[in-house]
């Protein structure tokens, strides 16, 4: 980036229906404030969609853009595709020319939210490390093996930029902030937005044994479900999982209902069903092939246990539920922690 120091900066903000709004002006916003608080137009930038006009983000709110026929010939210093629901939809062969054409032009390419998985289709990410929004790492994981992928915050590989959205996008941008311009006008920046502490690449998503609200779960059960979490595809059983956390299969029986309101079994077998409904909605995987990565027997008791949870079958479920967030209820094993 040493090149981009002495001039203006031009980002190309690349917005496909239902983005998330927050995390692409959390990206935008360091830019803004560096621009006001230098009295300076250190960078520029513009907001493109696939077709041009308004384009709808995921919390219903329009953002005007350009159409992506009328940019692809001009010259950026950052190209960054921000999208989240169904990904797939807008990884087009037009987009896949432009964002190749700009890496060969010198760009820095980039990504928020799932925006990752359209670089890694137009191949802009093979060999390189990567992230995505945690919800959604076991699909892009098993859809692109020859991407490094990692659960960090955000990722800086050379010319390549992606981040797993939300307040992070926020990260990202001061710290390319800080590199452009230095750490006086990000420090002044980061101020003037409220942002008090930089997260470095080194920062995960979800650090273990932390939530934003404090700790309510007892340490014995958060390290029960950690245990869980990295045996999805071949689950330990109950009792041996007991003698690896070191407590009684009663007394952890009677911690899980107190606290997460479930046995550990059914909350086990819930995660691997919410890792199997991720796979079912983001990816083509066959549904045989996510039963067994998911930790289940067969095809057939896979099918009745996600009926079960989520009130239909994952053949329907994988058409039905390729909607926007708000139009479908999800539920996360993580936010089962809780009172």
């Amino acid at each position: 980036m040493t090149q981009l120091r002495g001039r203006s900066v031009r980002i190309l903000m690349l917005v496909a229906p239902n983005f998330n709004i927050s995390a692409t002006m959390s990206f935008i916003d360091p830019f803004r404030a560096a621009n006001y608080l230098d009295g300076q137009t250190h960078f520029q930038w513009e907001f493109v969609s696939r077709l041009g006009g308004p384009c709808l983000a995921s919390n219903g709110v329009s953002i005007e853009t350009y159409p992506l026929h009328q940019v692809v010939a001009k010259s950026y210093d950052f190209v960054v595709v921000s999208t989240s629901w169904t990904p797939e939809k807008h990884a087009t062969p037009e987009t896949f020319s432009a964002l190749r054409n700009w890496a060969r032009s010198g760009a820095t390419i980039g990504a928020l939210d799932t925006g990752a998985f359209v670089l890694a289709e137009a191949g802009l990410l093979k060999g390189r490390r990567a992230t995505v929004h945690y919800e959604h790492i076991d699909a892009f994981t098993e859809l692109y093996p020859n991407v490094d992928v990692v659960e960090n915050l955000f990722v800086l590989d050379g010319n390549r930029m992606t981040c797993c959205g939300g307040a992070a996008s926020a990260d990202v941008g001061i710290q390319i902030l800080q590199e452009l311009r230095g750490a006086r006008l990000a420090n002044a920046a980061a101020r003037y937005v409220f942002h008090d502490r930089l997260r470095d690449p080194t920062a995960m998503q979800l650090p273990d044994g932390e939530e934003p609200l404090g700790n309510n779960v007892p340490r014995t059960v958060r390290a029960a479900i950690r245990l869980m979490e990295k045996n999805l595809e071949e689950p330990v059983s109950i009792p041996d999982l007991c003698r690896q956390v070191g407590i009684s299969q009663r007394q952890l029986d009677r911690l899980f209902v107190r606290h997460i309101k479930k046995t550990p079994s059914a909350y086990y077998r819930d995660i691997r069903l919410d890792r199997a409904r991720g796979l079912v909605t983001q990816t083509e995987m066959p549904i045989a092939e996510i039963a067994v990565a998911s930790g289940f027997s067969g095809p057939v008791h896979f099918s009745k246990a996600y009926s079960g949870r989520f009130g239909l079958p994952p053949v329907r479920d994988r058409i039905e539920g390729r909607v926007p967030f708000e139009f479908r209820a999800w539920p996360m094993h993580r936010r089962m922690l809780e009172d």
